[in-house]
């Protein structure tokens, strides 16, 4: 057999789908430091954590009608503080189609035990929204991660709905257009899209979720990480940049280089391309090959940030031969499918990765099937 190496490798081959590529141009000594060694709440911590929330609002076009969180546990954090604080005072529904989904009706089932209604499908799939009762308080992910499905838009959300719309948004934010007067809660963390560090999660409330937080006592206790009311009205400060629990600096500054950087591509818009250019870069690359396809079965809800691979006759020890031969090449890095969902590969098209890296990638992919499919 012969072993003939592409000539080139993208020039960044960081392709994981969490914490996700740097921006271009990114190193450690670009960040500000001064917040640095200082309490979270003194005027510079403030200042600096309430700079945050203001470039997010901008970038994400969000109206003065929805407020900005920033919070601890990452995505999964707020959104088991928005469930945690608000379920409960209506019937709730979850919808599941892949592992992050899943985890939410754990969570409603084991943990709140709130009898939910279920509504699933299959890896690759979504289920029929046109049929999710909207009396119920709704759980869904835009985006789903580990499967690569996406909701089309907020259409199928009615602008009179009874319940609360609960958004796991941290693939789609800065990806796609969000109708935010279709969302009443939305979650998401700086590692994805933006490529900022992990640990600290976003939370964005509609007047119908600061409504509900001051008017609904939960059945359960609340850890003080999750307490967003006091004395029975909305904590202010958490919106303003005054954190439930200390935020790491240094997370805090890498997030605000994140967001500027975001704005120097042409802000929402620019980000949003930069991800469309990369799907359509990787869609090209899977068309010309018959042993790749999509997980996900409609490019009309296909996602544009985390896309999933299936890869022909495929099981997990040879895709993870696979990914290991390209992280040894260091032409891949972190591209292996979610551990549990269908053997696969998974390549993450955000923003901060840049189009020729993802068209570099396909004569590696070619190189590690001929390594591994040659009798």
């Amino acid at each position: 057999m012969t072993d003939t190496r592409p000539a080139g490798k993208p020039a960044r081959p960081y392709f994981s789908s969490g914490p996700c590529a740097k921006p271009p141009g990114y190193s450690p000594e670009k960040l500000a430091t001064a917040s640095l060694g200082r309490s979270h709440r003194a005027k510079i911590g403030k200042q600096r954590l309430a700079l945050a929330i203001d470039l997010m609002r901008e970038l994400l076009e969000l109206p003065d009608t929805h407020r900005i969180g920033i919070v601890p546990g990452s995505d999964t954090g707020a959104f088991e503080m928005a469930m945690w604080t608000m379920l409960g005072a209506r019937p709730v529904t979850t919808l599941a189609w892949e592992s992050f989904g899943e985890g939410w009706v754990t969570d409603a089932v084991k943990q709140l035990r709130l009898e939910p209604t279920v509504m699933r499908a299959d890896y690759g799939r979504l289920p029929d929204l046109a049929t999710v009762d909207w009396s119920n308080d709704v759980l869904f992910t835009w985006n789903g991660t580990t499967s690569g499905v996406r909701v089309p838009d907020g259409e199928w959300i009615p602008d009179d709905r009874q319940g609360l719309s609960f958004a796991d948004a941290t693939s789609a934010v800065f990806a796609y257009d969000i109708p935010w007067h279709k969302i009443d809660v939305a979650t998401f963390s700086w590692q994805k899209v933006l490529g900022g560090e992990g640990g600290h999660g976003v939370i964005i409330l509609g007047p119908r979720a600061v409504e509900r937080l001051e008017s609904h006592t939960p059945a359960w206790p609340l850890p003080k990480v999750f307490r967003l009311v006091s004395k029975g009205k909305l904590a202010e400060g958490v919106f303003k940049g005054e954190t439930i629990n200390t935020p790491s600096m240094l997370a805090v500054e890498d997030a605000i280089f994140a967001l500027e950087w975001a704005k120097s591509v042409g802000g929402l818009s620019g980000l949003q391309a930069r991800c469309a250019a990369n799907a359509h870069a990787l869609d090209t690359i899977v068309a010309a090959r018959e042993w790749l396809g999509h997980l996900a079965i409609d490019s009309g809800t296909r996602s544009r940030t985390s896309v999933c691979l299936t890869v022909k006759d495929a099981d997990a020890d040879f895709i993870k031969a696979f990914a290991g031969l390209l992280e040894k090449e260091g032409a891949a890095f972190d591209i292996a499918g979610y551990r549990d969902a269908p053997p696969g590969l998974r390549i993450w098209c955000g923003a901060t990765v840049d189009t020729a890296d993802i068209a570099a990638l396909g004569p590696w992919l070619d190189w590690a099937w001929s390594q591994l499919t040659a009798a």
